[in-house]
């Protein structure tokens, strides 16, 4: 059976000034793939990211995600993908419920307090619900972060170095859980440097 390509790119290039970020990039990623986007420090991959969940404008190039075109249908994109950054902020003074139940309303999730207590069940993260966000370790930050990136349910996933900085464990289960993620058919773009975490 021929998946769907969720993810197309043709000559997808990205500049500033005369610094050229990414360039040429062609690919095609199918419904359910987890594709390793795999590179050093300072290679586009988080340039690349950033353009195909519409943060920025390509240069040139072309790229559709899920049909729509970037460049063209950039809310219809957002509203069907999740993104979590290398570095994702939180309301460090807020608890975590309150973190995803406000995200929640401003992707218009129907269900808000049902899809944050799942996703904070599922990330091992419901005990500590009522806790501020700042008072949470770099792990639990991270899988707060997914977490968020998940409450809308998006087919398309892009994940920025999702294991970095953490220690075995954390890492351990961050890898785990895009196993799951994998298993119900959602299309994941994941960035890293580390070789061993990508295969």
């Amino acid at each position: 059976m021929i998946r769907p390509i969720m993810i197309s790119t043709r000559g997808l290039s990205k500049s500033f000034g005369e610094a050229t970020a990414v360039e040429g990039l062609t690919l095609d990623i199918a419904a359910g793939e987890v594709f390793g986007f795999l590179g050093p420090n300072g290679a586009g991959k988080t340039t690349t990211v950033r353009m195909l969940s519409c943060l920025i404008a390509p240069t040139a190039g072309e790229a559709t995600v899920l049909g729509y075109a970037v460049g063209g249908d950039e809310q219809r994109i957002r509203r069907h993908v999740g993104l979590l950054t290398e570095a994702p902020g939180h309301y460090d003074r807020l608890s975590a419920w309150q973190n995803l139940t406000i995200y929640a309303r401003l992707y218009e999730v129907q269900r808000a307090a049902y899809q944050a207590e799942k996703y904070l069940r599922m990330l091992d993260l419901w005990e500590r619900k009522d806790d501020p966000a700042g008072t949470f370790s770099k792990g639990m930050r991270q899988k707060l972060a997914i977490a968020r990136a998940l409450l809308h349910e998006p087919q398309v996933l892009f994940l920025d170095e999702p294991t970095a900085g953490l220690d075995p464990q954390a890492a351990r289960l961050i890898r785990d859980f895009i196993g799951e993620l994998r298993s119900q058919g959602r299309t994941i773009f994941l960035c890293s440097h580390n070789l061993d975490e990508v295969d």
